[in-house]
């Protein structure tokens, strides 16, 4: 081929590497306030939020400096490492790469190189009838390239686009999987910790009505209580039996529920005994002034990257529309002797390009223009979605962090109030001042009082992780997943 030939087929590579028939990629609208909300119910959140804002934001926030209980940075280290929803995500990952990849590769020329050699034998035509033969032989070596596109408007790259953000979307999608399994991981913790804790109250308050049927049947055995008081305080008894009895069955199934999710057995050393006080086990989530933070949450990125491939599919269906350019050339050395094939052999080349204009389909190719345009409409109603939907869970979530402490001192000053008033109601009793009702009526409003704030409790430190998922907060060591 003549340099000339050589540097037009490069140009029209050139140009097809640089048209792109998909329409500019906009970002969809952000349909939610920029702004947090405010009110009596967000009140501390806000507080907070003015002290953390120019700091970190929970995408920023490692997962270890989330999780402050050893215990629990082992099971959940232990839940990243076995986790089989995980291991499904990344499978997956690797599936989009390597479809991808092999886009990808349609943008550049397959070039092959071999070598070929053939002999014959065959009937002289000029020979008459005394059937002589010659035989002949020949041997070539050649480069070649096969059916190559020119891509002179942008199919092969818009799909190759529109195959990198789905690769992409698959990342942001194992990012969340990684979040939700460290919040769902912590969670099933907690929900552990709190039935440890409601069996115990359940077992102490089982005790108490025990000693308390020990007491009045002594009292009926002495004539000053009837067998009411009896009846009453079996009551209390079997209620915290039958308490005890469930909260056993809660216990083993939270167990079952936190080894599934962490892939693997987990140490009884690793577990929790009960609810602590305060919620020391974890950090305070960043939440930041602007919903703009939104746009890094890991579902919020996945949809978007979702968005841009349809978009790129445009591109491919528009080009479609066009005629499309291919071409199959070879170059290399022919000699009628091996000997002589790379030393004295004859150059050889052969040049086909192959020019394909659509005429008549049945409109499918402007019928897969619409279809496209459509998804790109659907994953654009997507994207929005995604982010209201961020957005509720984050509000919903801040204004329970905004009560959560009024609720938790209310509650913990019940329990203690109603501490007091059975011991007080006990006392009297014993005494015969009041009747064991007034003693009856005091235990259950303590038992249910108790029982409240470990259901109190862990509603503060869910809410907490909550926050820390909803607002996609990091998972990587000193870095955003």
């Amino acid at each position: 081929m003549t340099r000339n030939t050589w540097i037009s087929l490069a140009l029209c590579a050139w140009l097809g590497a640089c048209t792109s028939m998909a329409p500019s990629y906009e970002r969809g609208a952000t349909p939610v306030p920029s702004a947090w909300p405010s009110g009596d119910a967000y009140a501390k959140t806000t507080a907070n939020t003015v002290t953390t804002a120019k700091t970190q934001t929970a995408a920023e926030l490692p997962w270890r400096a989330f999780i402050l209980d050893p215990n629990l940075q082992k099971v959940v280290e232990t839940a990243l490492q076995n986790s089989r929803d995980l291991r499904k995500t990344i499978a997956t990952i690797e599936s989009a790469r390597a479809q991808y990849r092999v886009q990808r590769a349609a943008q550049l020329p397959t070039v092959d190189a071999g070598v070929s050699g053939s002999r014959a034998r065959s009937l002289n035509a000029s020979s008459g009838s005394d059937n002589s033969t010659s035989t002949s032989q020949s041997y070539s070596a050649s480069v070649s390239l096969s059916s190559y596109e020119i891509d002179l408007f942008g199919r092969v790259r818009s799909l190759s686009n529109a195959a990198l953000e789905t690769y992409l979307a698959t990342e942001e999608a194992a990012r969340a999987t990684r979040v939700s399994l460290i919040a769902e991981t912590a969670s099933a913790w907690l929900a552990l910790a709190a039935d440890r804790s409601q069996r115990e109250i359940a077992q102490r308050t089982m005790d108490s009505a025990e000693r308390s049927m020990a007491l009045t049947r002594k009292r009926l055995e002495a004539g000053v209580a009837s067998r009411v008081d009896v009846r009453q305080a079996e009551s209390v008894y079997q209620q915290a039996r039958a308490d005890v009895a469930s909260t056993t069955t809660a216990i083993a199934q939270d167990r079952n529920a936190l080894e599934l999710l962490a892939g693997a057995p987990i140490d009884d050393a690793l577990l929790p005994t009960a609810l602590p006080a305060d919620a020391s086990w974890l950090a305070e989530v960043p939440v930041g002034l602007s919903s703009n933070v939104l746009l890094q949450r890991p579902d919020v990125l996945q949809a978007e990257h979702q968005l841009k491939s349809a978009n790129a599919n445009i591109g491919a269906a528009r080009a479609a529309l066009f005629p499309s350019l291919s071409l199959t050339a070879s170059g290399g050395l022919a000699s009628a002797a091996l000997s002589s094939l790379f030393s004295g052999g004859a150059t050889v080349w052969s040049l086909a390009p192959s020019l394909s204009l659509p005429i008549f389909d049945g409109g499918a190719s402007r019928a897969n223009v619409a279809y496209s345009e459509a998804q790109r409409s659907l994953y654009l109603s997507s994207y929005e979605l995604a982010i209201q939907t961020a957005f509720k869970e984050v509000a919903d979530a801040l204004a329970r962090r905004g009560t959560m402490q009024e609720q938790l001192a209310a509650q913990t000053a019940l329990v203690e109030a109603s501490t007091d008033s059975y011991q007080l109601a006990t006392a009297r009793y014993s005494k015969g001042v009041d009747t064991y009702l007034v003693a009856l009526d005091s235990q259950r409003t303590l038992y249910a009082a108790e029982q409240t704030l470990v259901s109190t409790r862990q509603l503060a430190l869910d809410n907490s992780v909550t926050l820390y998922r909803t607002l996609g907060g990091g998972v990587c060591e000193g870095k955003s997943g």
